[in-house]
């Protein structure tokens, strides 16, 4: 499988989930924290990060429709990913065990498939090239 097709493959995914988080937040919220899923003000951070990851999913979808660069999407994607394992870890026992180690795995193949998938699928800018100094965190050579 080549690199663009892992990539919408990932992208594929995150829409669903971030689909699923902004229309059954309940649901979604209750399968990643367990109880307290169903409260409020969770169900408005799992909308809130359901559209993030709809915005990430499109974002790498349609760069990749349109012949345009890719690798900054999966990379911020990567970052989402990060974030959402590390403040899974970080929740400790108020999470289920096996709920936490559930998203704790999708989190992490998601992080590393990203940040590998994202160095195969664009030609990185060159250093020179670069305009923004935030752009050189990314590591592009």
């Amino acid at each position: 499988m080549e690199a663009r097709d892992l990539a919408l493959l990932n992208a594929r995914g995150r829409m669903a989930i971030g689909a699923s988080l902004v229309l059954a937040p309940r649901l979604i919220g209750t399968m990643w924290i367990g109880d307290g899923g169903d409260r409020p003000v969770v169900k408005l951070l799992a909308r809130a990060l359901g559209a993030r990851d709809l915005a990430l999913g499109l974002g790498v979808a349609v760069a990749l429709d349109r012949g345009a660069p890719v690798r900054g999407w999966l990379e911020g994607a990567a970052l989402a990913d990060g974030m959402d394992l590390f403040a899974t870890l970080l929740a400790g026992d108020s999470i289920p065990q096996g709920k936490r180690r559930t998203v704790a795995l999708v989190a992490g193949v998601s992080l590393v498939g990203c940040a590998v998938v994202a160095r195969a699928v664009d030609q990185p800018t060159a250093m020179d090239q670069m305009r923004v100094p935030e752009a050189h965190l990314t590591g592009h050579l």
